[in-house]
């Protein structure tokens, strides 16, 4: 038992840190133990608290409109196939890729009828010629079924969300016998279904700013070759791809250990400075100033948390963000989107069980293998879902991503000569950014900053429509970035800032 004297000790203690002025007492995480690493400095100065911005009623509306059961009708369809393998029959109705995919083109154009037109339902196709060593023994056609939906400001930008609906054994080659390939990868198959229902009965209402684009991808187990073809056609296209929404293995929440957070919580890899398609100069810089955690990918993981965090009562979900391309030596098909220089993430369920990955369908000694139905949450990938619609749809209503913010390397620094400007020399951060051509949805710009040692952004500060700004902080002690707010209050992703000289 606490004494007296130790209660009334710790009592004064606490009135003098109080009294003092001392840092405020360290707080606790959601699961109890002290949130060690998020600090309390540098001193929040400059701007204000960051509220996670909040989704339309419009928005909610749509994500609420996403149903579990039609999930599973959709994952259970594509099961039922047998296998989905890349090099599987294309000749049967009831077994193999090819009956896949057609199910698939002829369910998206049902759903796309409501939008008189606005969704333009398509299944390209190109050969792949034979790739024994990836799985592949025989050449195909690899052919994606997909949607689009142009926008009405800017339809060259473009949100792009991807999951593969190929599947596979322990061998890699077996194209003949069953995969189910449930979790992996008909969970995320399950999420674009569900968006294009929903868009296709309310786009011809409600049409989006910038483009989008709901693509189910083949060829994923054998070597990413739906999302290469897709990746590669859009940007021989010069299409302004900001974001690619990549879901592979979204089933579930229920994976050992059992536990309530994992069956909400999703997780989301992105990518630094190694996937970065800029000049090595520029790289360099970025790794040198500390800045590789700001990269493109995981500034959209990021946005994607923050969205979520805003509309968590109808999504039930928290995001995760990890700082990394992938899990362990594994892969995904928004690795080529990354390779021609457009921002992807991955997303992923909580926690994976490979006991139902890439395995023959079997039972051994009591313990099931293979990639069943049975271990698919469809609750949970219906929350997944919600995230990704939520996110998709705020990036796509917002402003364009501010273009060309830098700042002045010789400004809030040391004196090259004794003319230095006076004014130079105080230890504070200059920004510019182009403010032309307006976007018509922009209201302002803010610059939004945190701490080196927080993941997510942590203040804001409105700086109106100008093209520049100073803060009186040090860049040493923190990391910046601009957003475009729209009228109606949808924010942009956050850019990271080069030096003008780049």
């Amino acid at each position: 038992m606490v004494s007296q004297a130790l209660l009334l000790l710790l009592g004064t203690a606490t009135t003098l840190a109080s009294e003092l002025s001392f840092p405020p007492p360290t707080t606790l995480a959601s699961n109890g133990y002290a949130n060690w690493g998020a600090g309390t400095w540098p001193p929040a100065s400059v701007g204000v608290p960051l509220v996670p911005q909040t989704a339309d009623s419009e928005i909610l509306s749509l994500i609420s409109q996403i149903d579990p059961a039609r999930m599973e009708h959709t994952i259970r369809t594509l099961v039922n196939f047998g296998t989905r393998h890349t090099a599987s029959t294309t000749t049967s109705l009831t077994r193999g890729i090819g009956a896949a995919r057609k199910w698939l083109l002829k369910e998206m154009q049902e759903y796309a009828k409501p939008a008189n037109g606005m969704i333009k339902v398509s299944m390209p196709c190109y050969f792949q010629p034979a790739e024994p060593e990836n799985g592949l023994p025989i050449g195909v056609d690899i052919c994606n079924v997909q949607a689009e939906i142009k926008g009405t400001v800017d339809p060259n930008r473009t949100i792009v969300y991807t999951g593969h609906y190929d599947s596979r054994r322990i061998n890699g080659s077996d194209y003949e016998n069953d995969a189910p390939g449930a979790d992996d990868n008909a969970s995320a198959v399950s999420i674009a279904l569900e968006m294009v229902r929903i868009l296709g009965l309310s786009v011809a209402k409600n049409q989006p700013a910038a483009s989008i684009i709901i693509s189910a991808v083949a060829g994923e187990e054998q070597g990413l070759y739906g999302s290469t073809f897709l990746a590669n056609t859009l940007k021989n296209a010069s299409v302004n791809v900001e974001a690619d929404f990549n879901n592979d293995i979204v089933g579930t929440g229920s994976n050992a250990p059992f536990n309530k957070l994992n069956q909400h919580t999703i997780r989301i890899f992105s990518g630094g400075t190694d996937i970065l398609d800029l000049p090595e100069a520029t790289i360099d810089e970025i790794i040198t100033t500390g800045y590789q955690d700001d990269t493109p990918s995981r500034n959209l993981a990021r946005f994607i948390q923050e969205v979520n965090a805003g509309a968590a009562h109808t999504t039930e979900m928290e995001v995760a963000i990890l700082y990394k391309t992938d899990r362990f030596d594994r892969g995904g098909d928004h690795e080529p989107f990354l390779e021609v220089g457009f921002p992807a993430v991955r997303f992923t369920e909580s926690n994976e069980n490979f006991f139902h990955q890439h395995q023959d369908p079997r039972e051994e000694n009591g313990v099931v293998f293979g990639d069943n139905i049975e271990f698919v949450d469809f609750d949970y990938t219906a929350r997944v879902g919600k995230v990704n619609m939520l996110g998709m749809l705020s990036m796509a209503n917002a402003p364009d991503l501010p273009k060309n913010f830098t700042y002045v390397p010789l400004y809030g620094f040391l004196a090259s000569d004794e003319q230095a400007p006076v004014a130079s020399l105080d230890n504070v951060v200059m920004f510019n950014w182009n403010t032309e051509p307006k976007d018509p949805l922009l209201d302002h710009f803010e610059i939004v900053w945190r701490s080196m040692s927080s993941q997510q952004w942590t203040h804001t500060l409105d700086v109106g429509t100008v093209s520049t700004a100073t803060l009186d902080i040090s860049r040493d002690n923190a990391v910046f970035g601009l957003r475009a707010v729209g009228k109606d209050g949808k924010k942009s992703p956050a850019v990271l800032a080069l030096p003008d000289s780049f």
